[in-house]
């Protein structure tokens, strides 16, 4: 058991970068663990069972406001992500981690504890699906996505913050900056609907974006390159179960549900012709 502990301490405390091990919230995985767990205790039990005898809440301006700001965050993720390394300085193939107080490291850095933070706001999706009673919005898919990417970024951010796996959070952001525009464009009221026929098309963005950060990591596996492979494995990992989760899910909703309706539309034009 000793042994164990010595493990724990020797990498939680001991493998971490200094230059941000001391910033808002990394410290130390004890808060945030606390932030996930009370999260879920809320979106799957707590939430709804307070919810339960009550009107759901109309949270049109603050749901307006709040997809405005998640819009300009990514914006600013992109901008920085790509000025921090991807604009040009960083290698696709190979991208160590850069460890000095280098004004591009550290902007680098900077930026990947911004994308914590954000990771961390957007908990709060889930926190107005509950609110609104929208419960069949919030599968195990969304609690697990919105569960695993604070602690994914947690860790970036206190072992390695910048290098190859930052190219996920830059993909990432800019697909938010289309995924946030749909919703706040479907906060304004159903007069907008038909201005976000693409909203299909943001399951199809998120399978390329797990396909790319698949590849992507995979490859360190047969070069050399002076980046961590247990990083580089988990987010191979990770892009797998959500390649899988997500394709499962657009099978479920755009191609089964089409095939059902166009047999409905079918079979009633037949009865109809019958008749």
């Amino acid at each position: 058991m000793s042994g164990i502990v010595e493990w724990y301490k020797d990498i939680v405390y001991n493998t971490t970068d200094p230059r941000t091990q001391d910033w808002f919230l990394v410290t130390g995985p004890g808060p945030l663990l606390m932030i996930i767990v009370t999260y879920i205790y809320f979106s799957v039990s707590a939430g709804p069972r307070y919810m339960r005898d009550k009107k759901p809440y109309q949270l049109r301006n603050v749901m307006i406001a709040y997809n405005f700001i998640q819009v300009l965050l990514s914006i600013y993720l992109v901008r920085e992500g790509l000025l921090g390394g991807w604009g040009g300085q960083y290698s696709f193939r190979c991208q160590p981690v850069d460890y000095s107080n280098s004004p591009q490291a550290l902007r680098m850095a900077r930026a990947v504890h911004s994308y914590y933070l954000c990771k961390l706001v957007e908990l709060l999706d889930t926190v107005f699906f509950v609110l609104r009673k929208k419960q069949r919005q919030i599968s195990f898919l969304h609690v697990y996505h919105h569960a695993l990417m604070p602690f994914c970024s947690w860790v970036g951010i206190r072992y390695v913050p910048g290098g190859h796996s930052t190219l996920l959070g830059v993909i990432n952001s800019f697909i938010h900056i289309i995924m946030y525009s749909y919703y706040m464009l479907t906060s304004i009221g159903p007069h907008m609907y038909k201005y976000v026929w693409w909203k299909k098309y943001l399951t199809t963005l998120q399978l390329i974006q797990f396909s790319i950060i698949l590849v992507h990591n995979l490859q360190l596996f047969f070069i050399d390159c002076n980046y961590p492979k247990i990083i580089a494995f988990l987010l191979s990992l990770n892009s797998i179960i959500f390649i899988y989760m997500f394709g499962k899910f657009y099978i479920t909703n755009y191609t089964k549900n089409r095939s059902i309706n166009e047999k409905s539309c079918t079979n009633g034009a037949i009865k109809n012709k019958n008749e």
